[in-house]
């Protein structure tokens, strides 16, 4: 038998992974339907990701204003920080820095949850006593990741202008009207649409890849941490991959 090479390996984790993803939308347009675990995965997925998506929102609008300033003090454009720092968390460096802690956070969480239950041999007694343990467990993550991811983006970025307003009046002196007004008379619809739809794609990345990792996890408790951070490391990668796919889109359409 031909030794495995690893473009091989990827094909094959390839093609497994769009199987995973065409049942998972098959299982999702059939009942029944799990309204409570999915709702139940919002809250802990979601609110449960707040705190630390919060903290380091703030911290990336405090630390990028204040890198900033020095720059633009130079070039004589200082009045303008507000909006500069205002395009670049809402267009791209919010959704992608809150899509990778998401990653981190909830792709291993759920890498290792579904793959102890794999090792364990629970989803298989879930399937015995007549439970969809797809639908029960893939499918109400999934949905939640999807739709969680989203919702942190915009708080996230609030907390990161916020922080950014901070940053200004460490050293300056700019009152709240003034910072906002800065900020959201140099942002169009055209940076806010974009970089809102595709957070939908990357926490859809992330709940099907921790879900597929965990729900095919083996070799005991050694495959379970192999899964968790096997889960992080192809969700972070597959971010970068839509942005720059997102990015392609957006300027082919003119959005940029």
């Amino acid at each position: 038998m031909a030794k495995a090479t690893p473009l091989n390996s990827f094909l094959d984790q390839a093609g497994s992974l769009s199987k995973f993803s065409f049942r998972f939308l098959w299982q999702w347009f059939k009942p029944r339907y799990e309204g409570s675990e999915f709702l139940r995965q919002c809250y802990v997925i979601g609110y449960n990701s707040l705190p630390l998506i919060g903290l380091t929102g703030f911290i990336m609008g405090l630390v990028l204003t204040m890198q900033l300033r020095p720059s633009m003090i130079e070039y004589g454009v200082e009045s303008q920080l507000p909006a500069i720092v205002g395009i670049s968390v809402v267009r791209e460096i919010g959704p992608v820095i809150t899509a990778l802690i998401f990653a981190g956070k909830i792709g291993s969480s759920i890498g290792a949850e579904l793959g102890s239950m794999k090792v364990t041999e629970q989803i298989d007694a879930m399937q015995v006593s007549g439970t969809n343990p797809f639908k029960y467990l893939v499918v109400s993550r999934v949905l939640a990741a999807t739709l969680m991811l989203p919702i942190l983006v915009i708080l996230s970025d609030a907390i990161s202008l916020y922080g950014s307003y901070i940053g200004v009046n460490i050293r300056g002196n700019t009152s709240f009207n003034l910072f906002w007004t800065q900020v959201f008379d140099n942002l169009a619809f055209y940076d806010v649409l974009p970089a809102f739809i595709k957070t939908f794609f990357f926490g859809f990345a992330v709940g099907i890849i921790g879900c597929f990792k965990g729900y095919n996890s083996n070799k005991g408790t050694e495959g379970v941490g192999r899964s968790a951070n096997s889960a992080v490391v192809v969700s972070s990668i597959m971010i970068f991959i839509l942005d720059l796919l997102a990015v392609q889109i957006t300027d082919v359409l003119g959005f940029n």
